[in-house]
């Protein structure tokens, strides 16, 4: 597994350090006006505690001083840069407890999903009403509450700053909804797993925040940048999102935090089946038909593991990560990208992508 950067540890410190202290204050303003709200609202800080790399708020940072922004002030807890990439994690935030009901999981980071623990709790308290329905409805507003909070962040920031921001949050659902249609129609198609790749997570991890980064620097036309950051970041997106769909059909729980085999299970249009799909015979085409049956055993899931190997797809998958983090380091080779900036990206790209981490 590659060692966390330690300019990553630095960042993720301030940005929770922002992150816990104005969620505490939300937690204690709504606690105090209803106790019946402290437990809902809780949960959002439950969710960004339990884990996570901080990958977005990093990329973020790198991208203004990429686009020359002055270190001193991207360090700052209370600046502008910090404040970016705690919005980006409560809109990360959001889109999990989003996800979580959408794929009807039971687990998130090693821990019981927000949807279910509110689910069993009016199982158990004997609650008028739907169980299910009232966990899920808990965790949509849950979610809707921290886009919001994300919001909160970033007043002040400059218009194109605002603009990326938007483009962001409007890219992740457009990929989920192409997540959500493409897996109820068993769509194999590699140009729309490429797709859903790039717009679900690819473009929201890496190029986006790498590009709100660059445009929160005051008085500086950012365009050039953008452009040199988007042939860094876009095939580095690609590769991350590769890299995860593997550990989603392949990965161990303890590592991912969810069921082994999930992925497959929920029958995700991923680069990965695609690939393995368009590489089988009929024969191993009738097993690689089952992804999507939530009912696989156990024994099911490893004959389809063991057929997406032996057709080849892991090794076209690998392949093609390989090429994209080759093409991401060699764009960082651009005259408008400040040289501060560099070597920390080229760390990024190999620590995002390593088949452990």
């Amino acid at each position: 597994m590659a060692a966390v950067p330690n300019h990553l540890i630095s960042i993720a410190s301030r940005v929770d350090e922002r992150l816990q202290r104005e969620i505490a204050v939300e937690i204690q303003r709504w606690a105090d006006l209803d106790g019946l709200l402290a437990d809902p609202v809780f949960e959002i800080q439950r969710l960004v505690s339990s884990g996570g790399k901080r990958l977005r708020p990093a990329f973020c940072y790198w991208g203004f001083i990429a686009a020359g922004g002055d270190a001193s002030a991207a360090n700052a807890v209370d600046g502008v840069v910090t404040g970016a990439g705690a919005a980006i994690e409560l809109t990360h935030a959001s889109a999990l407890f989003h996800d979580d009901v959408l794929d009807d999981a039971d687990a998130r980071r090693g821990a019981e999903t927000t949807h279910r623990r509110f689910e069993r709790l009016h199982a158990e308290k004997d609650w008028d009403g739907e169980s299910r329905r009232y966990g899920e409805g808990i965790a949509i507003l849950v979610g809707d509450i921290a886009a919001v909070l994300a919001d909160r962040f970033l007043v002040g920031v400059p218009q194109s700053a605002l603009e990326l921001w938007n483009e962001l949050r409007i890219e992740l659902n457009i990929g989920q909804l192409l997540d959500i249609t493409g897996s109820v129609r068993s769509d194999r198609r590699i140009e729309l797993a490429d797709r859903i790749c790039r717009y679900k997570s690819g473009k929201y991890t890496v190029e986006r925040p790498l590009h709100l980064g660059a445009a929160l620097v005051e008085g500086r036309d950012a365009t050039d940048v953008i452009e040199a950051l988007s042939a860094y970041g876009l095939p580095l997106g690609d590769a991350f999102q590769m890299r995860d769909d593997v550990m989603g059909a392949f990965g161990d729980t303890e590592v991912t935090g969810k069921p082994v085999g999930g992925d497959l299970r929920e029958g995700k249009p991923t680069p990965l089946l695609a690939r393995a799909v368009a590489l089988a015979n009929s024969s191993q085409r009738k097993i690689l038909d089952k992804v999507g049956s939530s009912d696989l055993s156990d024994e099911q899931v490893a004959q389809i593991q063991q057929t997406i190997i032996d057709v080849g797809a892991i090794n076209e998958i690998e392949r093609l990560i390989a090429t994209n983090i080759s093409l991401a380091v060699q764009a960082l080779d651009s005259p408008v990208i400040t040289s501060d900036a560099i070597e920390p990206l080229v760390e990024l790209a190999e620590f995002i992508t390593d088949r452990s981490s």
